[in-house]
């Protein structure tokens, strides 16, 4: 039977949504109905300044018009073959882009899938397949997806309460907190005790990495913490996986964050920006490694399909260029100094952190002891939400505020929703 509601157009549709949308949804605060830039307006004509980007999604804002052309261009060619069926050119632009942007000079390879999931979940295989170990060892407040194995991975319960048995053979090892406590040489011996104490590092195919956690609150990864992991995995033959889904596509200032560090993985996972909001992710990584796998043992349906293949053509040029990512890292230095100058007028802020436009700030009841104050968190994102300021929060605490505002955005919006989210912050605190 159809849904019959009145109200607001919002009202109506999400009394829809409450009628045919599975529960475990997380529920939007608004339904959009057009959006440009870093502007986004709902179906009853209110405007938003964007700064959760789709959750990272969005580095190139919303509707980019090359990406759009692109888009109606490939769609009136070809919605879909299959690229083992019939292969296809925007797919091989795709994978030569990014074996050719990703770090290392050495010969690389490229598979595209559907989204980070499945991206972290095809990284693994190949892993194992290459090494013919079983191990993987992820982190603490890591996240990597949520299909069965990535949810395992993941290191946050409410994506995975309630959903086991889980997949076997990994290994949760401490990351660096140093906000809270754990400093690069506690993790680096967390590391060592687990291939003492649970698994022989020989039988290790993997270790799956952000150099930013996303959802585990933007807490950065310090360089001589992947400079040890990277140690320990040639030491024993392990592959080192490095997850850019989020932390990649210019989010940082640089068109990856490991580039920051000057270091070089054996795989790479990509997503979100990659096809500027079009279901597309990779996986890159040494040919070798790449080409162990038997003809047949990789492949997708959707996977690189061509429309959001043309779109990501676009998205890889335009956010690999100088423009765009000095336009990032200015960005980050306006936001990082925003967020520093919030810090000195709100004690509710214990720390401002990040690594250029992918900023955060952890709020606490008080600084000393550091409790977490999600309520506050909370608050600040219901307030910013009346406003006009989409925000979302992060971390194992939920009490962690993050800015994926779209690097395209402009001087006038970033200002401004930088001052509604400091409002929200003051009534809510």
């Amino acid at each position: 039977m159809a849904v019959q509601a009145s109200g607001t157009k919002t009202e109506q549709l999400m009394a829809k949504r409450d009628a045919y949308v599975a529960r475990g949804v997380a529920l939007a605060p608004i339904v959009a109905d057009h959006g440009h830039g870093a502007r986004l307006t709902d179906v009853d004509g209110k405007e938003y300044i964007d700064f959760a980007g789709g959750i990272g999604v969005l580095n190139l804002g919303h509707t980019p018009d090359a990406v759009v052309d692109a888009i109606k261009h490939q769609a009136e060619k070809m919605l879909h073959s299959c690229f083992p069926v019939a292969a296809y050119e925007p797919y091989l632009e795709v994978a030569q882009l990014l074996c050719e942007h990703t770090p290392g000079t050495h010969a690389k390879k490229a598979l595209l899938i559907n989204s980070g999931a499945e991206a972290v979940e095809n990284a693994v295989k190949i892993a194992r397949y290459h090494t013919g170990r079983d191990g993987v060892i992820t982190f603490d407040r890591g996240f990597h997806g949520r299909t069965l194995l990535t949810m395992s991975l993941t290191s946050k319960l409410v994506y995975k309460k309630g959903m086991g048995p889980f997949a076997p053979e990994i290994y949760r090892a401490p990351a660096p907190y140093p906000y809270r406590g754990v400093t690069t040489k506690d993790a680096l011996k967390g590391l060592e005790f687990i291939f003492k104490a649970h698994v022989d590092p020989q039988s290790v195919a993997c270790v799956v990495l952000e150099p930013v956690q996303g959802e585990g609150g933007f807490t950065v990864m310090p360089a001589d913490f992947i400079e040890g992991v990277m140690a320990l995995c040639e030491q024993h033959g392990i592959l080192y996986v490095d997850d850019e889904v989020q932390s990649g596509m210019g989010r940082t200032g640089k068109l990856w964050a490991l580039d920051h560090y000057g270091l070089v993985p054996d795989l790479m996972t990509v997503g979100k920006s990659l096809a500027a909001g079009m279901p597309l992710a990779g996986v890159i990584g040494r040919a070798e490694v790449m080409d162990s796998v038997h003809l047949g043992g990789l492949g997708s349906t959707y996977g690189g399909n061509p429309v959001a293949c043309a779109a990501a053509v676009e998205s890889i040029k335009a956010i690999s260029s100088e423009a765009f990512l000095a336009q990032a890292t200015a960005f980050g230095e306006e936001i990082m100094a925003r967020l520093h100058g919030m810090a000195e007028r709100h004690q509710v802020i214990g720390e401002v952190r990040g690594i250029g436009p992918m900023a955060a700030i952890e709020l606490v009841k008080d600084r000393e002891t550091r409790e977490p104050a999600a309520d506050v968190a909370a608050a600040t994102v219901a307030g910013a939400l009346e406003r006009g300021l989409l925000l979302l929060k992060t971390g194992i605490y939920d009490n962690v505020l993050r800015i994926l505002v779209p690097i395209t955005a402009t001087e006038e919006d970033l200002e401004l929703g930088l001052d509604r989210l400091e409002e929200s912050l003051a009534a809510a605190a």
